[in-house]
C-alpha cells in the first residue's frame, strides 16, 4: 500500500473511530482483539494493515470493507 493511501486510510479510521464509536484507541483496539500500538501505527499511516485487520476494523465501525474505503 503506497504511503500516501496508508496516511488517508488511517486519518479515515481514526474519524471513524470518534464519530461511530466514540472510543479511544485503546478501546477501540481492545474491542477489535487488536494490539492498541499496532492500531495506533495503522490510524497513523505507519502500518499498512492486512486484509483481515480491515476487516475486523470495518466490523467493530458496524459498515462493510466497501464502505470503509469509500472516497479514498
Amino acid at each position: 500500500m503506497d504511503t500516501d493511501l496508508q496516511k488517508r486510510l488511517g486519518t479515515r479510521l481514526r474519524e471513524l473511530r470518534k464519530e461511530r464509536t466514540g472510543l479511544s484507541q485503546e478501546k477501540f483496539a481492545h474491542e477489535i482483539s487488536a494490539d492498541r500500538t499496532y492500531y495506533a501505527s495503522i490510524e497513523q499511516g505507519r502500518h499498512a494493515a492486512s486484509i483481515t485487520m480491515l476487516s475486523k476494523i470495518a466490523k467493530g465501525l458496524g459498515m462493510t470493507l466497501e464502505e470503509l474505503f469509500k472516497g479514498l
